[in-house]
């Protein structure tokens, strides 16, 4: 991805009791979303959590995805009208909430 780009990650937290079917999200939630988005998303990476600084110790979070857009508002214009029916899909694959961060790439 290029410098000035907006990039929204969504992590879902790890812990007690917590789940995550990464082949539903890869493969279903992921289809939809890019649907929904359209051109205005310019690209995307899914990460799934292996273990944190110490050897043996769980992730953080289960997973991450990564989405790319020009901007901001390109983001907020192509998720707004969207988020309810990608929100809504939450629990198909998951019961972690999601920690989103909006970003700018500076690299």
């Amino acid at each position: 991805m290029k410098k000035g780009m907006t990039k929204v990650s969504v992590m879902y937290p790890n812990g007690e009791g917590k789940t995550f079917d990464l082949n539903y999200y890869t493969s279903t939630h992921l289809e939809l979303v890019g649907e929904l988005l359209g051109s205005a998303l310019k690209g995307a990476t899914v990460e799934s959590g292996l273990g944190s600084a110490a050897p043996g110790s769980p992730p953080p979070f289960l997973a991450m995805g990564n989405m790319y857009f020009d901007s901001v508002d390109a983001f907020g214009a192509a998720f707004g009208p969207n988020a309810e029916q990608i929100m809504g899909d939450l629990p198909n694959f998951t019961n972690s909430e999601p920690v989103i961060q909006i970003s700018e790439v500076v690299m």
